[in-house]
């Protein structure tokens, strides 16, 4: 549907800008007559196509949604939200060109991952993304971590979980924030190996004294 209107609208223009075809050409006395009207009208056929396309579009975006649940399209709807802010705040001159096309981007690629997640995992459920570019990597971390030493799925600082790339007019590394559960989870997880490190792999009893774990030897 979206590559119909888009067509549509490639021949709408192509018509407004287009020399006179040679059966007018051919029609002298009548070119004359219409031909310094010609291209008002068909601006006019094109503003007329704009109004009907623009509608189209929103109603095909709408329904690209309905594959997904409500959360996902809650947040869909809330990056659309986004978009019409910096949309807004751009008409107003209140930004820059280039903080208008970064953050643009940024709205693009935080869609690409979330709809990537769900796609993959098949759940109605999006973690707290962000996505930053490599100079933007110091809003997330104190320390940045190399981003040559990034893996996916991989944990930095019990905070986030790095999920990948995605290009969006520049490249955006994306990152999902863990919930509270999981950084407990990893901190607890992080404290039991370092007991066990700095212990030698001894027990302790209830009295405090230590003890290796025995080994059971088959009869």
């Amino acid at each position: 549907m979206r590559g119909t209107l888009s067509f549509m609208m490639r021949t709408l223009l192509r018509i407004a800008f287009s020399t006179p075809p040679e059966h007018m050409k051919l029609m002298s006395g009548i070119k004359r007559t219409i031909g310094p009207h010609r291209r008002w009208l068909y601006f006019f056929i094109t503003f007329l196509g704009l109004f009907w396309v623009a509608p189209a579009m929103g109603q095909t975006g709408k329904a690209s949604d309905a594959e997904f649940g409500p959360v996902m399209r809650a947040y869909l709807g809330y990056l659309r939200n986004e978009q019409e802010v910096v949309d807004d705040r751009a008409s107003r001159r209140e930004i820059n060109v280039a903080y208008y096309r970064r953050n643009s981007n940024r709205i693009r690629a935080l869609r690409q991952m979330a709809i990537r997640i769900v796609r993959d995992s098949g759940n109605d459920y999006i973690p707290e993304l962000e996505a930053v570019t490599r100079d933007e990597m110091r809003n997330l971390f104190a320390k940045p971590p190399g981003i040559e030493s990034l893996q996916v799925n991989g944990v930095i600082n019990n905070t986030f979980r790095f999920l990948g790339m995605e290009r969006a007019g520049e490249v955006f590394y994306l990152f999902a924030r863990l919930d509270p559960y999981e950084q407990a989870e990893l901190m607890q997880k992080v404290t039991v190996e370092q007991r066990t490190s700095t212990s030698g792999g001894v027990l302790h009893n209830a009295n405090g004294t230590g003890s290796r774990p025995r080994r059971v030897v088959s009869p």
